[in-house]
């Protein structure tokens, strides 16, 4: 981990990944589906294997945000097709497969400004944020919230809908994905279901617009967990379909995460059972909830390398 994301050969691993993935998928890994409110147009790019970048466009002014622009050449044919001009680019974090874009894309655009955590090495930084800030691109407004864990600097952007009549929109980089969440790679299970909590917090209409297409192998997983979950089975099926027609499986509902997203239901007493864990006399909800991730990620961490 400490070689990708710290050092040079991690930029070298990631060109790599961007060229095989070009040849690979030259159309996309994953058929996208625009969705459009009035005023604004979100349009999820699929890029390297599994990866999405987002263009949410000001469809009134033509001015446009991206959010971890991974593929700079996918990212540019997007904005090219839209005829839109890219004011901003928003990191959720360092990593190059989120952030590999960034140079390019301002070399090709000189105003454009570049916005994450200052606690992240995010390459073209040039407009640090706190948590809670505002950010506004045409008629488009974005909060930061601060969600340490993946990265210590890892940043979420949500996308205030009020002014279009949509639900607010969570980019969620590498926090939070359909049925899954990223690595702790550099938190605490204390910090990452803090940072959980925080896009729970948002509101149940709220769109989740993920930064990989992870939804049947997390689904898969989280099925050999909660063996009686209709709402889960049901979201298997329809991911299985949407994935042999290899279209994307995003945006979820943050309300629809809680029926299924084991990450997010460890608040759960059928989940906790499933696990073998009881909340020990006189301990704090809060630690055992985080003993309960704790126990998830180990699950799915031994999953994912059989």
């Amino acid at each position: 981990y400490s070689l990708y994301a710290r050092t040079r050969l991690g930029y070298l691993f990631y060109q790599r990944q961007v060229k095989k993935a070009r040849e690979r998928y030259p159309h996309g890994h994953s058929v996208p589906r625009p969705y459009c409110f009035p005023g604004v147009k979100i349009l999820p790019i699929p890029v390297l294997s599994n990866n999405y970048s987002y263009l949410v466009i000001d469809t009134g002014s033509s001015q446009a945000a991206v959010i971890d622009p991974s593929d700079p050449l996918a990212v540019q044919a997007a904005i090219e097709e839209e005829g839109v001009m890219l004011e901003a680019i928003f990191c959720t974090h360092k990593h190059w497969d989120h952030s590999g874009g960034n140079e390019a894309l301002c070399q090709k655009h000189s105003s454009c400004r570049v916005y994450g955590s200052a606690l992240d090495a995010i390459p073209r930084l040039t407009n640090p944020l706190t948590d809670r800030e505002k950010v506004t691109v045409g008629c488009l407004t974005f909060e930061a919230l601060a969600t340490p864990g993946h990265t210590v600097g890892h940043m979420v952007y949500v996308l205030d809908g009020g002014p279009f009549g949509s639900p607010p929109c969570l980019f969620s980089g590498d926090l939070l994905f359909l049925a899954g969440c990223g690595e702790p790679f550099e938190g605490s299970p204390e910090t990452m279901l803090a940072s959980l909590d925080v896009a729970v917090s948002l509101g149940e209409d709220t769109l989740l617009w993920p930064g990989h297409e992870y939804a049947l192998e997390c689904l898969t997983f989280a099925s050999l967990l909660e063996l009686d979950n209709s709402a889960l089975e049901q979201k298997l099926q329809w991911a299985v379909q949407q994935r042999q027609e290899k279209r994307s499986t995003c945006p979820s509902t943050l309300g629809e995460e809680q029926t299924y997203n084991p990450f997010l239901r460890t608040h759960r007493p059928e989940l906790q059972e499933a696990l073998g864990l009881w909340q020990a006399g006189g301990e704090d909800p809060d630690a055992f909830r985080a003993r309960v991730l704790k126990e998830v990620r180990r699950r799915k961490d031994l999953y994912q390398a059989t």
